[in-house]
């Protein structure tokens, strides 16, 4: 396979209009959103050659892909000439003044709200065009992002696997008659083909990390509150969260260093503050200095649980350990005690799912897809018993985790149970010989990881063949205690600069 090395920026002292069309390199969807922005505020390309790239990229691969699905070319051209003349008035001085994403053009997830830009969640049934913006954009939008369209998701985010009756599938950038994952499948697909360098998702039960691994990029899930979900029917809400996927993890640690912060519409405080990840977007790691020395890792693949998993994938992922133990790490065999995970993870998935969507399901029945009616029949029919139940399991596996986090930096466990399995199928019914009973269990990896609450990052964990022998990315979470996020990033980069796994780019046509 290809791969796609990290290039970097020019220097110049320029103070005009920036570069000529044809003095722009021919290779900017290559460059990582770290050398991009820089390059952009420095003006030695301009937000209209970034966004010609964008869009050149868009057409040449996405025809095979279904990624972007809404586009806004007019009124991302319109912002890209108002980027210009801003840096342009700035002259010598752009660099420090202008934004820290001045200028990146950047598609959204078709779940989160962007003010003029067409939004459907996937459905016919919520196509609108929304006159604001979701906190995620808008934070994003302030940092100079340049929005230019949508990502294809799964009807309502429901699953692990980007399809819907409105856009049609997203195919995997490594074989596309394969799934991406889901449920920001078309966000990591965005990423994995250099449409663009920075992408924005969602998760609840793995929608940042599972489209990662099957798309050989790195999606991040935050510690609670480091990203406030606003807006929300619910101040309390804890499982879903909102964060970056990327290329590389020093591009997280940028996203990071403009998403992370406090919003009082939410009931939680936020950890984790955007200058607390700025060192990591200029770090470097040197693999043969012990960057991991004194770190303590728990290694799992089955989470103590006989969870199944794909002989493939478990090979790849146990291959890993190694990597971190010469990197300095101590590795052993733990993991913490999930026995009430899946219950906390169940009741309040089929809580929130009926808070957000049931009046939507009671008005169309027949017009959502049977994941989204069961998940809203599922939380709506929880009796009080069943809370009481749930309530109490989190608590237990809380204290269950924070105990072991007492012993243990950081858990080391497979993204997903699978690898990249066919487009037209709606999702694994048989992993590691075991059936799965629903839509979500071969999805377990991922749930039980949203039940204990802490932060998650999946990265590039190797490839593996499937029975066709295609070699397909296999993806690794780095899970830490609440708060820990910053630490969780480092490790995961350290363990990057190691393998270079994000290196082995698609070979498209």
């Amino acid at each position: 396979m290809s791969g796609v090395a990290r290039v970097p920026t020019m220097t110049s002292t320029a103070t005009g209009p920036g570069p000529t069309p044809s003095e722009r390199p021919s290779d900017l969807w290559r460059w990582s959103a770290r050398d991009l922005s820089a390059a952009l505020r420095r003006r030695e390309v301009s937000a209209r050659e970034a966004l010609d790239a964008h869009f050149e990229r868009i057409d040449a691969v996405n025809p095979q892909l279904n990624a972007v699905v809404i586009e806004d070319r007019e009124g991302a051209r319109a912002r890209a000439e108002q980027a210009d003349e801003r840096a342009a008035a700035l002259g010598s001085a752009a660099a420090q003044e202008l934004p820290p994403l001045h200028g990146l053009p950047m598609t959204h997830k078709d779940t989160h709200l962007v003010a003029g830009i067409r939004s459907t969640s996937g459905s016919r049934l919520t196509d609108v065009v929304p006159t604001r913006d979701d906190l995620i954009v808008a934070r994003l939008r302030a940092a100079g992002v340049n929005s230019t369209g949508k990502n294809n998701v799964p009807e309502f985010a429901a699953g692990s696997h980007t399809f819907n009756d409105l856009f049609g599938a997203t195919g995997n950038p490594y074989a596309p008659d394969l799934s991406c994952g889901g449920s920001s499948g078309g966000a990591a697909v965005t990423l994995a083909t250099g449409i663009q360098a920075l992408a924005d998702g969602s998760d609840m039960g793995g929608s940042l990390r599972n489209p990662a691994a099957f798309c050989n990029v790195v999606g991040f899930r935050p510690s609670l509150g480091v990203v406030p979900l606003v807006p929300t029917r619910d101040a309390w809400a804890w499982l879903s969260r909102t964060g970056p996927m990327a290329r590389e993890v020093a591009d997280v640690a940028l996203a990071m260093s403009v998403l992370a912060g406090p919003d009082s519409r939410v009931a939680y405080d936020c950890p984790v503050a955007g200058s607390d990840v700025a060192h990591l977007i200029d770090a470097q790691p040197d693999p043969s200095a012990n960057p991991l020395a004194g770190v303590r890792i728990g290694f799992t693949l089955d989470f103590g649980l006989g969870l199944p998993l794909d002989p493939a994938v478990a090979r790849t992922v146990e291959a890993q350990r190694v990597v971190f133990e010469a990197l300095g790490a101590r590795v052993e065999d733990a993991c913490p005690n999930l026995r009430h995970a899946d219950l906390v993870f169940d009741v309040d998935r089929g809580l929130s799912m009926a808070l957000k969507l049931r009046e939507l399901v009671q008005r169309y029945p027949d017009g959502v897809k049977p994941e989204v009616r069961w998940n809203v029949e599922h939380g709506s029919s929880l009796t009080g018993g069943d809370l009481l139940d749930a309530t109490l399991a989190r608590t237990r596996l809380r204290t269950e985790t924070e105990r072991w986090f007492s012993r243990y930096d950081v858990l080391l466990a497979p993204t997903s149970q699978v690898l990249p399995f066919p487009l037209l199928q709606r999702y694994p019914q048989v992993v590691g010989g075991q059936t799965m009973g629903t839509y979500v269990e071969w999805m377990r990896s991922c749930t039980l990881v949203s039940a204990m609450g802490g932060p998650a990052v999946a990265v590039p964990a190797g490839f593996a063949q499937d029975g066709a022998g295609v070699a397909l990315p296999v993806g690794l979470q780095i899970v830490g205690r609440h708060g820990s996020d910053v630490q969780v990033l480092r490790i995961a980069q350290a363990f990057e600069a190691a393998t270079r796994y994000v290196d082995q780019a698609p070979e498209l046509a």
